[in-house]
């Protein structure tokens, strides 16, 4: 193991000299590289907003993107945020010396209630410019408003709940019409549900909030300056217009669970954080005088919404005597404390302070912190000047926090985008998990790192945790890349000795069977991996010794198996005597190569199941390479062994129709051997063609020779027209057999009568058969009497043959008769053609003065012409020109020669003082010749004529044009 994990890492800092110092499978955290183009920006982003209030600023608040703000005394200013180049300004229109308490905007933006120091309260629509007065809250001092989100729109705010500086809780609702806005009081109703109190009695209603949980269930929370109460109960369905009366109406005669705490700041404040718009708060931050209680809201509990809870006290700078928090926010994993010349931001994992932020004292004190829970700004306020904070990426640096916790989950949940990040907390992870023994989980871990491969596995080998290191080897080869080839047969080799060692083990024990089972399970998994075959097949080698080593023959074969391997497979079967087994391999795989290489072996032990193979797989396999396995076999087996060759040959001729001569020829041989009445037939059925037999004719005769097979030769015989040999041997087999090859060259009348006289002399002189001999006579017509008369010895009398001699007279006398007859027929014959030619000299036909040439279509009778009996006419130079090409290349020859010898004898003689006599003599000689030479062209030229002749026919394939001349002929056309 000590060898494989060397190797291992030689191969890692070979790789990591190629990928400029970082390791293939594992390097320590600290190399990443976390560079920044600039300075990070905080999470808390402030921006100063560009606005100079006329007066100095009384309230602020912000919903929905609409920001409304409080001026001076009388001024209402109300800016829509998406176009914060359009505000709009509202008079209040008051004369007294009313001032503006507290101003509330539902999460709408559309409802803007304000309070005034007079106990009074306002109503502005975001839709209108005309403040009005809600006539039925006048006498109290508003504190706290509930918004209804469920029910509420831009015109009706649905049932709203209302806290006051006494204490009461008021239910209420604000409408207004569209038809005549504010024709009638927009304060629909306005009724006390219930009174908050504390030791001393009641005390102001600081904060409330509705929320909804499932099955109708509302949570209603109401805070006073030390108490958190909640509220919790039922609305029917269908009834939520009504209001929340009835789940107050629960609490007349006792109180509603709360929370108190004995500090007390003169007031408090809570803040919810909603991750979406449209959803349920998922935690809470109250404010109070001990600290901040945070918690998380759970809308499944039944009686109490709040979860988790804990308090986190003030940083140690805040005296709540002297420097009292005045407003906080909640974001997803801080809140803000605002005081009056600083922001605090404290983590709510830790309760560590992460981010403050001083103000400048130009900007005076710090009046209101608030956040717009739909677009995740928060805005402070001083009289004079207006920020707002931007929360960026505020998520970065949790994971660590939840690291420090372990709270691995939730670590990696938000580092997941950061691989640097999430390195350090897999590998803290996987230590925590080690130091607490949870061996199998580190190992996952580490596997994950990016943390040296050989200090982990040597950390799990000293721990002496086999089980988890393999784990840690199977989780790091999985995560390796296909180019890592090394890394990949390292790990292979050493992951398959670890199981091999692991199963040696618990296969002794039988107390440990289910777990051996297991892991060979796990085992086989692994070797039939997809991802690991590349790797496993080639490196199967060192597997199979690996295997060997371990004499694990049963992984051995399921190994060779995945591999494709089945020649080990089958040889493995083999050499245990599994001789069914090992075919079964070879049916199952149907490797034509396999059945070739072991079938000697197979055919030796179950030939009959082996020949049932062969004979499934058909044509895949070449019966000629299976020849040898059967030659062997049927050397040493018995005739029924050899039947299964035989089988087996037969199926390859019969029925895939094998043409292969060696195959036949081994059948042949098998026949010969065992079953010479098929012999015969397999010889007849083959035929008499030679072109059309596949076994060899010389063999064939040879074997059949060797064995005593005499039919089986004269047939080989016949085929091959050894006619004679085929008679000389047939006669010693049967008389019939040697006469059915005797009339076998029916075209050689000479050799037919030999083979008969061989038959004949054989049964006079071997037989001494006469009355078989005259037999002879009648079935062969080409014998005569006195063919067969030598072959009688001399004691013979002629009363045997008497009536054959006397058929052999009568048959020459009726030879003569007709020769005769012949001879007249043809001298009639002969007279019958003289006069037809006679005839035909005298034949002639009339010409016109306007006949045209059928060729040249000028007069025939300015040339020479031709007059054919079809009635076509030629001027003997057009007719030339027509036939000339198309004559045989001797006829073109012999036409022009003629031609020359023709012009030969139209000169006249050179020589002006020739005797007459001589000269008449040489006119007639030359005159003869000259009528010879143009009946010798005229037989050529005018055999028949050009149009209605055998030329024209023969000429119907070639082209009009002639392709050489076929561009030159285009281009005139052109």
């Amino acid at each position: 193991m000590a060898s494989i994990l060397d190797e291992y890492e030689d191969s890692l800092h070979r790789s990591a000299s190629v990928q400029h110092g970082r390791a293939t499978l594992g390097i320590p955290h600290s190399g990443y590289v976390n560079a920044r183009l600039e300075k990070e920006t905080p999470i808390f982003n402030k921006q100063r907003i560009d606005f100079t209030p006329p007066e100095k600023i009384n309230s602020l608040v912000v919903s929905s993107n609409q920001l409304c703000m409080s001026l001076g005394k009388d001024t209402l200013l109300r800016i829509d945020l998406g176009k914060p180049d359009e505000p709009n300004q509202v008079e209040l229109g008051r004369k007294d010396e009313a001032k503006v308490y507290k101003m509330f905007l539902d999460h709408t933006g559309s409802h803007l209630l304000i309070a005034l120091n007079t106990s009074e309260c306002l109503y502005l629509n975001r839709s209108v410019q005309k403040v009005r007065a809600l006539s039925r809250w006048k006498g109290h001092l508003i504190e706290s408003v509930g918004w209804n989100k469920f029910l509420g729109s831009e015109t009706n705010t649905g049932p709203i709940l209302v806290g006051t500086s006494q204490g009461q809780i008021y239910e209420a609702e604000i409408s207004v019409s569209e038809g005549s806005l504010f024709s009638t009081n927009p304060d629909q109703y306005f009724r006390q549900v219930y009174t908050l109190e504390e030791d001393s009695g009641p005390a102001p209603v600081c904060c409330l909030e509705i929320e909804r949980g499932m099955e109708g269930k509302f949570f209603i929370i109401a805070t006073t300056r030390k108490r958190l109460f909640q509220f919790v109960g039922k609305v029917p369905e269908g009834t939520e217009q009504q209001g929340f009366s009835s789940i107050f109406a629960v609490h007349a005669d006792h109180l509603p669970s709360f929370r108190e705490f004995p500090a007390n700041l003169g007031f408090s404040e809570i803040a919810f954080y909603t991750p979406k718009l449209r959803s349920n708060p998922r935690s809470f931050a109250w404010m109070m005088g001990n600290g901040v209680l945070y918690g998380t809201l759970d809308y499944s509990r039944p009686d109490s919404i709040l979860s988790d809870e804990r308090v986190w006290v003030y940083p140690p700078d805040i005296d709540i005597t002297v420097n009292k928090p005045i407003s906080i926010v909640l974001t997803q994993f801080h809140f803000l404390l605002l005081l009056s010349d600083r922001v605090k931001a404290v983590c709510t994992l830790n309760g560590q302070v992460v981010f403050q932020d001083l103000f400048l004292e130009k900007f005076g004190l710090l009046t209101r912190m608030i956040k717009d829970p739909t677009v995740q700004q928060i805005w402070i306020h001083t009289e004079k000047v207006v920020f707002r904070y931007h929360v960026q990426r505020e998520s970065r640096d949790v994971w660590k926090m939840y690291m420090n916790m372990n709270k691995f989950d939730l670590a990696k949940e938000y580092c997941k985008d950061r691989p640097e990040c999430l390195d350090i907390v897999l590998a803290k992870e996987a230590e925590h998990c080690f130091q607490n023994k949870r061996y199998l989980d580190s190992a996952k871990c580490y596997a994950l790192t990016q943390n040296y491969f050989e200090e982990i596995a040597l950390k799990f080998i000293e721990a002496k945790q086999e089980e988890a290191l393999m784990e840690f080897l199977i989780k790091k080869l999985s995560n390796l890349k296909p180019s890592e080839k090394t890394q990949t047969t390292l790990l292979t080799t050493w992951l398959t000795e670890l199981y091999l060692n692991w199963l040696g083990i618990l296969q002794g024990d039988p107390s440990q069977r289910t777990l051996y089972l297991d892991t060979r399970e796990k085992f086989r998994t692994f070797l039939s991996s997809p991802k690991n075959k590349e790797c496993l097949f080639n490196n199967r080698a060192s597997i199979y010794e690996l295997l060997a080593s371990h004499g694990d023959t049963e992984h051995m074969v399921y190994f060779a198996v995945i591999m494709q391997d089945y020649e080990r497979v089958v040889a493995h079967h083999c050499q245990h005597d599994e001789y069914d087994e090992a075919l079964n391999v070879l049916s199952r795989h149907r490797d034509e190569k396999l059945f070739y290489k072991f079938s000697p072996v197979l055919i030796q032990h179950i030939p009959k199941k082996v020949v049932d193979a062969w004979i499934s797989m058909g044509s895949r396999l070449d019966a000629r390479n299976l020849i040898p396995a059967l030659v062997n076999y049927s050397q040493s087996a018995s005739t029924q062994q050899i039947n299964e060759a035989i089988r087996y040959m037969e199926f390859c001729v019969y029925q895939l129709e094998e043409t292969q001569q060696a195959i036949h020829n081994y059948l042949l041989s098998l026949y010969a051997l065992c079953r010479p009445d098929s012999l015969l037939s397999y010889l007849e059925q083959a035929g008499t063609n030679p072109n059309r037999i596949h076994y060899d004719l010389k063999y064939a005769l040879r074997l059949c020779a060797e064995h005593g097979h005499h039919r089986a030769c004269v047939h080989i015989y016949k085929v091959m027209e050894l006619y004679e040999e085929a008679v000389d041997l047939a006669l010693q087999v049967d008389v019939d057999l040697a006469k059915s090859c005797a009339d076998l060259p029916e075209d050689d009348e000479e050799l037919r009568k030999k083979l008969w006289l061989k038959i004949a002399r054989h049964v006079v002189q071997e037989e001494k058969d006469v009355k078989k001999a005259m037999a002879c006579l009648s079935s062969c017509a080409l014998l005569k009497i006195e063919d067969v008369l030598p072959f009688f010895p001399d004691f013979v009398t002629i009363d045997h043959f008497k009536e054959a001699i006397c058929n052999s007279l009568e048959d020459y006398n009726k030879h003569i008769e007709e020769l005769k007859r012949e001879m007249e027929e043809a001298t009639l014959s002969a007279k019958r053609i003289r006069e037809d030619i006679q005839e035909m000299r005298n034949k002639y036909g009339s010409v016109e003065p306007q006949e045209k040439c059928a060729a040249c279509d000028f007069p025939l009778l300015n040339r020479p012409f031709y007059l054919f009996l079809c009635g076509h006419m030629f001027h003997y130079d057009c007719l030339l020109q027509a036939v000339f090409p198309n004559l045989p290349a001797y006829k073109q020859a012999k036409l022009e020669d003629l031609q020359k010898k023709l012009a030969a004898t139209s000169q006249p003689s050179k020589s002006h003082h020739r005797p007459k006599d001589a000269d008449t003599v040489s006119l007639g000689k030359g005159q003869q010749s000259r009528e010879q030479i143009k009946a010798d062209i005229d037989d050529i030229v005018a055999a028949e004529c050009v149009y209605c002749g055998e030329l024209m026919i023969r000429s119907i394939d070639k082209p009009f044009i002639d392709p050489q001349k076929y561009e030159e002929e285009m281009q005139s056309w052109l």
